[in-house]
């Protein structure tokens, strides 16, 4: 499978360590967390779309820009994927990746968001348990856990949506996180791989090839064990604290790598905090495998 594929996640859901590991995958020592493109390589970039546009972007509305990004994406799978993507070097004939914090949704053309083309081979799912991306997601935003949880069950939660001020990057509508991972599981345009962070922490090596392989990349077992050694939490931790992460938040202290720990909302979500988070998302925490602590009503997956 050659051409592009999309590296899906709610916010804090694990896509950046999966992007380091792919960026160590042919490195002979750790790569710098801040050679990572991801003010270019994100498919919300507003930049790309003004140069390759050839007109800036704040001269439109979001539902304007929408309607633009099907043609924008077809036209980097032909021709500029290659800068988008996160190991310049790759092979030719293997696929190339670019990170994205959308839904599957469709544009008022009825054409799906993120393009369904020849260029677009399929998607990499990222998914975490909601218990672990509300405090996540706090630390990260300088917000409270109780707004993290209710942006999460938010229908019409987004990232970049205002329309009085123009951001770095495009409008990203973020259905909450039952909604974002069901358009992505439940659409039939584009195949999916789906990838739990909790299994890929368990088992890196393995989760790690089984997503190469879904997306056509020659695997080298090799160049996998030391690309997880390279993209281990421990390295990349201590490269934030020695340089800094230019995708941490701006003007925030709160380090970029927090925990990177599977099931730390034990210590530190309250009995109330995972009770709603669990009511919310109840459905979809069922269907990818997420055992409730709380009894409740579940509700449609």
């Amino acid at each position: 499978m050659s051409g592009g594929i999309w590296l899906a996640s709610y916010p804090k859901s694990g896509n950046t360590w999966f992007r380091l590991l792919l960026a160590n995958l042919r490195a002979e020592a750790p790569v710098d967390i801040n050679a990572l493109p991801e003010r270019g390589g994100i498919a919300s970039a507003r930049a790309r779309f003004d140069n390759m546009m050839l007109f800036p972007s704040g001269l439109l509305t979001h539902e304007e820009c929408d309607r633009l990004r099907p043609g924008l994406y077809e036209a980097m799978a032909g021709r500029d994927w290659l800068s988008a993507n996160i190991d310049d070097e790759a092979p030719p004939g293997q696929p190339l990746f670019i990170k994205t914090h959308d839904a599957w949704t469709y544009t008022t053309d009825g054409v799906p968001l993120l393009g369904a083309g020849p260029g677009v081979k399929g998607a990499i799912l990222i998914v975490r348990d909601p218990r672990d991306v509300a405090p996540s997601l706090a630390n990260h935003g300088g917000q409270t856990i109780d707004q993290s949880i209710r942006f999460m069950a938010d229908p019409e939660g987004m990232f970049c949506g205002r329309a009085d001020r123009q951001h770095s990057q495009l409008r990203q509508r973020l259905p909450g996180w039952s909604g974002f991972n069901r358009s992505w599981l439940d659409q039939d345009e584009i195949p999916v791989h789906l990838v739990r962070y909790e299994d890929l922490h368990t088992d890196t090596l393995g989760i790690f090839a089984g997503a190469l392989a879904f997306a056509g990349v020659a695997l080298d077992f090799g160049a996998m064990e030391r690309a997880v050694e390279f993209a281990s939490f421990t390295l990349l931790r201590a490269q934030e604290l020695r340089s800094g992460f230019r995708e941490a938040p701006v003007g925030r202290s709160a380090p970029f790598f927090r925990r990177g720990q599977v099931a730390a909302w034990q210590q530190e979500l309250s009995v109330t905090q995972v009770a709603r988070i669990e009511e919310d998302h109840a459905g979809m925490m069922d269907r990818l495998g997420y055992p409730r602590a709380q009894t409740v009503k579940v509700a449609a997956g």
